[in-house]
């Protein structure tokens, strides 16, 4: 008998398939004690494990490239933190072996960052993951994760670590479900750049019985448990009627009346630019530059390392608009030479913009890299900062642009609800905004974008979001300045519709998505746009306000 059920949808498409789960996580290494003469051995067993583990995490990033690249670096060196290293050298000189040092040692961080309600207990899964990763190198076991099956099928996972989602065969996983996550997880946006579809934060996700038939739809965040035929042909259906839309529309993206609306990429770094370009991308509206700092945590990279990168990105797009945000360090992206390493809570601490007017020899070595790498280029260079609170911030950065010698706009990121509420304020400094949903929504919902248990308030149809975006969108009308938004909600066609009609100027969104949204766009007027942008603003919860918008835009 057929049975709906309803999670999050992070990733566009219907998967049609049988139910595979992932490989169940590394047993807890028994409670041995080891004579002290053996300590030393069994420290260096677990230094091995932990570099081994580095080394594996860093290869699948460079093979899977782009976003997934810049996650698993980061996580390799979670692997590598001196801290936790010192936790297991002392575990195991008071007699744990290595792998019940190294499970301890992991367990109490585990602990202590979910207690202290830290940003980085939202990384829980990709914590988990690499302690399962040296715990099983170290007991010379397989691996936890995909299964093998050579069939295609559909994944389901508690959770699924960045290094498990980066390397998915789409021949093979048709599409994933996990009981965790939201929709501005690692495993959403990874899922989102494999143009794989996905539901996240499903409950009861596990206990659908290996084998059984479901029928995913990454739009909607539906799961038919055991569709039947007729369920089976409508969804199929549906999903070659967008597929026709898709391939129907083309060309800069726009309302049906003529209202243009660019259609950007986010990029993670130089291996994303061939996808943006496919996919009929406009210009760049998220040139992410953490990627070339996460090599080396202990020093910045060098000038020409940087000029390198950012000119073949910016070659890639001649007379487009490429946005570029600078470092965005700190929180869940702690460099050692850059962010402090005793901050209470991170995410409320010296992150982004904050960080780097403490180290203005960094941000000036970064503006003078962007400013070599753009010199005679025909390209519209525009850099913005992250996590501007005030008018103080955006001038402090404006000025270091000016200083640098910077030939290009100066914009400041929407990630603070203070930036939204005093938009026109900072528009006294810089030349555009850009709306970083993501961050707006943990920062407006107290809701760590990470943490499932949390999803909803993450959801970017809450209608308190929507009126922060309409702040920012009127403020900078008023200046006569431009509004775009860069977040992940920018990926969801019905919501690409609402944002273009609470005002936003542009889009900015995973290559995958751009066909979804510029079809989406395509089938409305700026008028409809707009009411369905009142009609989800005058709602009390995301839901309503996604069906509010939906009844509009279909002419309910």
């Amino acid at each position: 008998m057929e049975t709906t059920l309803r999670g999050v949808g992070v990733s566009h498409g219907v998967a049609i398939g049988e139910v595979r789960h992932m490989g169940t996580a590394v047993l807890e290494p028994p409670a041995k004690q080891i004579p002290a003469e053996e300590a030393e051995r069994e420290q260096g067993r677990a230094h091995q494990a932990v570099e081994a583990v580095a080394a594996d995490l860093v290869a699948r990033g460079n093979l899977a490239g782009g976003e997934a690249q810049a996650v698993l670096e980061a996580q390799a060196l979670m692997a590598q933190d001196p801290e936790l290293m010192a936790d297991v050298e002392r575990r195991i000189a008071v007699g744990s072996t290595a792998e019940r040092g190294v499970y301890d040692a992991f367990a109490s961080y585990r602990a202590l960052l979910a207690g202290a309600g830290e940003y980085l207990a939202g990384r829980v899964a990709d914590l988990d993951d690499v302690r399962n990763r040296i715990v099983a190198r170290l007991l010379g076991v397989p691996m936890p994760g995909v299964p093998d099956s050579d069939e295609p099928y559909v994944l389901f996972a508690r959770d699924l670590a960045p290094a498990d989602t980066a390397l998915l065969d789409p021949a093979l996983v048709l599409g994933f479900v996990t009981e965790e996550g939201g929709p501005t997880s690692h495993s959403a946006i990874l899922a989102r750049a494999l143009g794989v579809p996905a539901v996240v934060a499903l409950a009861g996700a596990g206990e659908i019985s290996e084998g059984t038939v479901v029928a995913v739809d990454g739009s909607t965040g539906e799961v038919f448990v055991d569709p039947d035929a007729a369920k089976r042909a409508e969804l199929t259906e549906a999903a070659a009627a967008r597929k026709a839309a898709l391939s129907a529309s083309t060309g800069p993206g726009a309302t049906s009346d003529g209202h243009k609306v660019p259609l950007l990429a986010n990029v993670g770094g130089p291996a994303d630019v061939a996808a943006a370009v496919a996919a009929g991308a406009e210009g760049v509206g998220l040139f992410r530059t953490e990627f070339l700092f996460l090599d080396d945590s202990e020093r910045a990279p060098s000038e020409e390392k940087q000029v390198a990168a950012y000119r073949a990105v910016l070659e890639a797009f001649p007379e487009g608009r490429v946005v570029v945000r600078v470092l965005d360090a700190g929180a869940d992206k702690p460099l050692e030479f850059l962010t402090p390493a005793d901050e209470p809570n991170p995410a409320l601490g010296v992150r982004g913009l904050r960080s780097l007017l403490d180290h203005p020899d960094v941000l000036r070595t970064q503006l003078t890299a962007l400013s070599k790498a753009a010199a005679g280029l025909p390209v519209y260079l525009e850099v913005m900062a992250p996590m501007v609170a005030d008018r103080a911030d955006a001038k402090a950065f404006a000025d270091a642009c000016r200083e640098a010698g910077l030939n290009a706009k100066f914009g400041a990121m929407v990630e603070i609800p203070s930036a939204a509420l005093r938009a026109r304020s900072i528009l006294q400094e810089v030349e555009f905004l850009s709306l970083g949903t993501n961050d707006l929504a943990q920062y407006t919902f107290a809701a760590d974008r990470q943490v499932g248990a949390v999803s909803r308030l993450q959801d970017p149809w809450q209608p308190a979001l929507l009126d922060l975006v309409a702040l920012a969108a009127e403020g900078a009308k008023a200046e006569g300045k431009s509004c775009g938004v860069c977040g992940e909600a920018a990926a969801d066609p019905l919501l690409a519709c609402v944002l273009t009609g609470l005002g936003v100027t542009s889009l900015s969104m995973g290559a995958a998505s751009i066909p979804y949204v510029r079809s989406a766009l395509a089938q409305h007027t700026l008028a409809q746009c707009e009411r369905a942008a009142a009609a989800a603003r005058a709602t009390d919860s995301a839901e309503e306000a996604r069906q509010a918008a939906q009844a509009v835009l279909s002419g309910e």
